[in-house]
């Protein structure tokens, strides 16, 4: 191989899992021509055949994947365990400051790919255009600007407030020609003083409004939605993903609706149930791994045990779903920025749905190709001719033990090597 390699690399590993199906093919390489994959096959027929010419990068024993998408997150926010109110008396420049480093941590995990799912007046659009021109380096960037909410909504703080059906579609016309590249509509309360989770905050009408006004203009949307009663709405008006899927009843108890599961899997609706937010896995991480070590305190093994009882209620939510034919349409997202979800630490959300029936395998597919599928984005998601060059090499095997994320080899962003 020589050096002049008219913009091609040859990428070889030890292992590729490619993101199409769950097999791990044994000694492959990856032939990228500058931003896209252009071959990809057996080590020794690519040296003697496509790879003639490119640079050789030989990864050794790692395995190479896509690059893994996060399609829930709050890029603005600081991950410090802060509250909302806190968090929000910051100004729009530390926002954009917070975003700079949130982007650049989640890439050097292997996060090639993050949505944002809200963020005040124009900085999710800023940090998106800092990438767009090189100023700054991080995951590439999904936005959807601001999330809509209703008058004292959750998360009305961002600054894109609508009620009825008139102000909905004022508001994704708007937020479209602002740059958003989805549309994310708050339909229960959330952890913002004053709203209440299990109650929805829109109408199906006010919902099916925003969806319709979003199809016109070639965008997707997303609804955050606690409540059964908000999720019932929104799958109702059409919306493509519903954000959390709390199943909460009116009082505040979490209670499967089979009936609501089986609209979701007819209508193809897809769900990123965002399993580390709610419970708490940061700390359960922790917490288990002082458990393996035997360093516990009885209060300390008294505080797991209930909060590992707590986690296997909402844990318990996902089984049925995926009972109910939807394992294939659940997405992994963090929530990183609030409270203290910090970027990077995807890995806890891919263990979690191993927990709930996922192979390794499996977590990994909904953390790539079918991530990049709810996201309408086709060239990402897995290494194939003609896809972006989007990968990611961890020490190890994450289809045999996810734990092997923690240990980052390279990463690779549209085909350049960046980590």
């Amino acid at each position: 191989m020589n050096s002049d390699s008219g913009g091609s690399i040859l990428i070889c590993a030890a292992r590729l899992f490619d993101g199409s199906s769950s097999a791990v093919h044994q000694d492959h390489a990856v032939l990228v021509q500058g931003e896209y994959i252009k071959a990809v096959g057996p080590r020794a027929s690519m040296l003697e055949g496509q790879g003639n010419g490119a640079v050789l990068i030989d990864l050794g024993d790692v395995c190479l994947m896509p690059g893994l998408i996060d399609t829930h997150t709050h890029v603005s926010l600081p991950s410090d365990g802060r509250s909302y109110v806190e968090c929000f008396a910051e100004s729009d420049e530390m926002m954009v400051l917070t975003g700079v480093r949130n982007l650049r941590r989640a890439l050097e995990a292997g996060i090639t790919t993050v949505r944002d799912l809200g963020a005040r007046n124009m900085v999710a659009f800023t940090l998106k255009e800092g990438l767009r021109r090189g100023y700054i380096t991080g995951s590439r960037l999904l936005v959807c600007g601001r999330s809509i909410t209703c008058t004292e909504g959750h998360f009305h703080m961002c600054n894109e407030v609508a009620d009825g059906e008139v102000e909905m579609r004022r508001s994704v016309r708007r937020l479209v020609h602002q740059g958003a590249d989805f549309i994310k509509i708050m339909a229960s309360g959330g952890g913002t003083v004053g709203t209440i989770p299990s109650r929805a905050s829109y109408s199906v009408d006010e919902l099916r409004a925003a969806v319709q006004e979003a199809v016109h203009l070639d965008r997707l949307t997303a609804a955050h939605c606690r409540a059964t009663e908000s999720m019932q709405r929104a799958v109702d008006a059409g919306v493509h993903l519903i954000e959390h899927a709390e199943f909460l009843s009116a009082d505040g108890q979490l209670l499967f609706d089979p009936g609501l599961a089986a609209q979701m899997a007819a209508c193809g609706t897809w769900i990123s149930p965002t399993l580390a937010a709610w419970t708490g896995y940061t700390r359960l991480d922790t917490l288990y791994a002082q458990s393996r070590a035997g360093s516990l305190t009885p209060a300390e093994e008294r505080a797991l045990a209930a909060m590992d009882a707590r986690a296997e209620t909402r844990l318990e939510l996902v089984r049925d779903l995926v009972d109910a034919g939807l394992k294939e349409r659940i997405l992994p997202g963090s929530d990183a920025g609030v409270g203290h979800l910090q970027f990077g630490k995807l890995m806890y959300d891919l263990q979690l749905l191993a927990r709930t029936g996922f192979t390794a395998a499996e977590a990994l597919r909904a953390a790539t190709r079918q991530s990049a599928a709810a996201m309408g984005r086709d060239d990402l998601g897995t290494i194939e001719p003609g896809k972006v060059a989007d990968l990611a090499a961890f020490a190890g095997d994450p289809t045999d033990d996810l734990e092997a994320l923690r240990h980052v080899a390279a990463v690779f962003q549209a085909g350049k090597q960046v980590v």
